[in-house]
């Protein structure tokens, strides 16, 4: 309306009350202002005030005050309502915004699964050391969609459904508030207001065990420090690329180490040197080795090949279970029905005492006996077949071999340096010497592995 007055489009502004036109003082003085130097008159027809009549300010500053006040407290009684709402644990879902939920018949958030795997996904090339821009890649290369329903991703959408507790089954209320009702800018929650968590409020789509590694992971990327003089901020910075940059580090001065191309004679060569020797020198890590990547690479197989070789236990182990496991099925069934004939066998004992006391005729407990007589008749049959079904058979056994032969052909060993499997399995990767590593599993075992030239 102000660009169209400014276009001379319009000669005369009315209005039905001052409410309608402004509810902040400010503003209602300084629009009204710029339509009176336009030679543009507004009428309030409730108050009856022209504003190119009027002499004075002061009915509309008053009028306009009143109207604010009115503002604030409506938005006063909004701000309680919304906050008694949030104690009572009623959840507002956004589904147009939230990504793997809708509105079920019920009202209730309802899983919808082609999205909950695009969630799962998003979680798992977390968890297995891809960035945040790495995974927005993957997702566009796979065609997964947004909540919104676009192919293309932003970091922004990939933090916000990883930070997002909705995904565990949780719903966490008041994140953000209005400061207030002049200005309605919108804030983070840190703490002014109280926030209010609703713990398995609906069918989760990462289990929780999962969701926690992942906000560790989270807080543990965030907290990166600087390592490096060329790093331009005081906050380090993930990388994805290689998993050693992260877990390679210097037994001397415990500076991680970073991957370096050199180049000689026209031939280029792989290694790894201290971030501490690279950029100063000698004068803080004067003893930490240069290592060739080829070899470096070779002697971590070696410890992770090392660590898993339990391949002949392991199949050991297998074997004794998976008989047992394919023989002892309905097991706990069997244990229920014997223990049940044994409860009826000491009914009708007890029965039987009760009309050799005398205190009851026989007559009077024949549908008694008649019940047990026909459960018992039930619950026999019932065992012979279960006891028949947990035999040994022909088939059970086949199983068996089959699983067998398929461990004893398959290997538990690396061939090729993979950097998600490397960021599953160790800590952290400590260079002794050039010609020793302490490999340091997840779990907190301790491995010497030799550098071979």
């Amino acid at each position: 309306m102000i660009r169209q007055c400014k276009k001379g489009k319009i000669d005369l502004i009315l209005t039905k009350s001052i409410s309608r036109f402004a509810r902040n003082t400010v503003d209602c003085l300084e629009y009204v202002r710029q339509l009176k130097e336009l030679g543009i008159g507004v009428i309030f027809e409730k108050e009856s005030i022209n504003t190119l009549t009027m002499t004075s300010e002061f009915m509309i500053a008053l009028y306009g005050s009143f109207a604010q006040a009115e503002s604030e407290s409506i938005s006063k009684n909004v701000a309680w309502g919304k906050e008694k709402a949030y104690r009572e644990g009623k959840v507002n879902f956004q589904y147009t915004h939230l990504l793997g939920y809708k509105k079920g018949t019920d009202g209730n958030p309802e899983i919808v699964p082609e999205e909950a795997e695009t969630v799962q996904l998003i979680y798992k090339l977390f968890l297995d050391g891809y960035s945040l821009k790495s995974i927005c890649t993957v997702l566009e290369s796979k065609g997964k969609r947004t909540a919104h329903g676009k192919t293309s991703w932003v970091q922004g959408n990939v933090r916000s459904i990883l930070e997002n507790e909705k995904y565990v089954g949780d719903a966490l209320l008041c994140k953000t508030y209005t400061v207030d009702c002049i200005s309605k800018k919108v804030q983070k929650n840190h703490g002014e207001r109280p926030m209010y968590l609703i713990s398995n409020h609906h069918e989760p789509i990462i289990d929780r065990d999962t969701f926690n590694r992942v906000q560790m992971e989270l807080a543990r990327r965030k907290s990166k420090r600087k390592i490096s003089d060329k790093t331009k901020t005081a906050q380090g910075k993930y990388t994805s690329k290689y998993a050693l940059s992260e877990l390679l580090i210097c037994g001397k001065c415990g500076t991680p180490y970073r991957r370096t191309t050199w180049a000689s004679r026209g031939k280029k060569q792989i290694v790894w040197r201290c971030i501490s020797r690279l950029e100063h020198g000698k004068q803080y890590c004067p003893d930490s080795p240069t290592l060739k990547e080829e070899l470096l690479q070779t002697a971590i197989l070696k410890a992770v090949n090392k660590y898993f070789g339990c391949r002949e236990e392991l199949a050991e182990i297998l074997k004794a279970n998976i008989g047992s496991v394919l023989e002892c099925q309905g097991q706990q069934k069997i244990l229920k029905i014997k223990e049940r004939l044994r409860e009826l066998d000491c009914r009708r004992n007890d029965l039987v005492m009760m009309i050799a006391n005398g205190a009851c005729s026989e007559d009077i407990l024949d549908t008694e006996f008649a019940k047990i007589y026909t459960e018992e008749q039930e619950l026999t049959e019932q065992l012979e077949q279960l006891q028949e079904k947990s035999k040994t058979s022909v088939e059970t056994q086949q199983k068996i071999d089959t699983a067998m032969q398929d461990i004893a052909k398959e290997k538990f060993q690396l061939e090729v340096f993979d950097n998600i499997i490397i960021r599953k399995v160790l800590e952290c990767v400590k260079v002794l010497s050039k010609d020793e590593l302490l490999v340091i599993f997840k779990g907190g075992v301790e491995m010497k592995v030799a550098i071979e030239n």
